[in-house]
């Protein structure tokens, strides 16, 4: 069962960087193009998956702490 949580949380990981990621890259293409309603779409991708990866680490810590 820790296993699983580890390894949930890994992908919570991975997901939230890759959305980091994505937020990042729409808030400056926003930017770029004047666009302020792409630009805060783009800012709440990188919180969403800030938020995701966050949830992820804290799953592998539990998991970690859990061990011993």
């Amino acid at each position: 069962m820790a296993d699983d949580l580890s390894k949930d949380g890994m992908e919570n990981v991975g997901k939230g960087l890759g959305k980091e990621a994505e937020g990042r890259i729409r808030n400056t293409v926003g930017g770029l193009k004047g666009d302020t309603s792409e630009q805060l779409k783009g800012k709440a991708k990188e919180l969403e998956g800030k938020a995701q990866r966050k949830f992820g680490q804290k799953e592998i810590d539990a998991d970690r702490d859990s061990e011993g």
